[in-house]
């Protein structure tokens, strides 16, 4: 317990701190947002915005979660490592993406081949190391089953497990990419789901298989291998997450870039895979699940009908043309993420308590 608080008030305590010191270091070498002509007419006014913030939470998540285990004096787990691993992999991809985009002043990046390149070899290894590492109870990272609140159904093997692996840290880290198209929008969402993954990791240790004996009921426990360990991870991105949030909100004076979002989407994937809660992520974060299904449509009805359902995909920009306010579209996706965290969580809970 004390390691999940540490992590998040270091997490929390670095971003404040530090992400000013970023936005400055950023402005001076003119590292600055390149605004797409195609967006909303009113996001004219962010360009020259310092971007590639991620670098602020990325580094502040690692260092919490080296703090923590310093100062409690725990070892870390290898579900924690390899979450850490594949945040910071996927951050790299974004950070080139992000640095093209600068120095050649354009809005794309790196090509889209060498950016799906470079997140595959990140989730291939990842996929590949987190069925390695087995515990006493023969216990990996990673089940080769699908998963909602835990385990269910047949073994799918070993590579069909990283295609189903590759897909969820593709579509996670994708949808917080598009999500993040306001002030603020996908910082807070994501905080939400930390915060919900926090809580799983801590209800999953308390009521751990490997407690089994002290347990009123042994049969609904849960067979994950290092779940205190991935709450810490998730502590320590919720505190990072919301100290940026601090300078990200409107008028945001820094963005997190492809750095960060495809950070954050790589990390909320590592926690469901290895907290064995794949398909409920999907609820969790139903606001990043909902805005790349937009995508999806828009240019689906497009490419078939030559007609589009929304002024403009992703769906927040669309209600941003029929008048709202970016701080009202980002309160009100922010509610409808909350709602989404409280659905998932209530389903974990009414799982377990269903076996109970």
């Amino acid at each position: 317990m004390r390691q999940i608080l540490f992590a998040g008030a270091i997490g929390l305590f670095l971003t404040l701190i530090g992400t000013p010191l970023l936005i400055k270091l950023l402005a001076r070498k003119g590292y600055g947002q390149f605004i797409r002509d195609d967006g909303p007419r009113t996001h004219g006014s962010k360009k020259g915005t310092p971007t590639m913030g991620g670098i602020s939470f990325i580094l502040a998540t690692l260092i919490a979660y080296a703090l923590a285990k310093v100062i409690t004096g725990e070892d870390p787990s290898y579900s924690g490592l390899l979450v850490l691993f594949l945040m910071a992999g996927m951050g790299l991809v974004g950070f080139l993406d992000d640095y093209i985009k600068i120095v050649k002043q354009r809005s794309l990046g790196l090509r889209a081949k060498a950016k799906m390149a470079g997140q595959l070899i990140v989730g291939i290894a990842f996929a590949v190391l987190a069925l390695q590492f087995s515990d006493k109870r023969g216990l990996a990272p990673a089940s080769t089953k699908l998963s909602f609140i835990t385990d269910f159904g047949w073994t799918i093997g070993p590579v069909l497990f990283v295609v189903w692996a590759l897909f969820m840290i593709l579509a996670m880290s994708n949808g917080v990419n598009l999500t993040d198209g306001l002030d603020g929008l996908a910082t807070g969402a994501s905080v939400m789901v930390f915060g919900a993954y926090t809580f799983i990791g801590l209800w999953q240790f308390q009521e751990s298989c490997a407690n089994a004996k002290t347990l009123t009921n042994p049969s609904a426990c849960f067979e994950v291998r290092d779940p205190l360990d991935l709450a810490v991870v998730a502590s320590a991105l919720m505190g990072a997450c919301f100290g940026f949030l601090w300078w990200n909100t409107s008028p945001a004076k820094i963005f997190m870039g492809d750095t960060g979002s495809l950070a954050l989407g790589g990390a909320l994937a590592g926690l469901a895979i290895c907290s064995r809660t794949e398909l409920l992520l999907a609820i969790l974060g139903g606001l990043f699940v909902l805005i790349t299904l937009s995508v999806v449509i828009q240019v689906g009805s497009f490419r078939m009908t030559g007609k589009r359902v929304f002024r403009m995909a992703p769906l927040q920009h669309h209600f941003e043309l029929k008048g709202w306010s970016e701080v009202l579209v980002v309160v009100r996706f922010w509610i409808i993420q909350g709602m989404c965290v409280i659905v998932g969580l209530g389903l974990f809970y009414a799982g377990w308590a269903a076996d109970k």
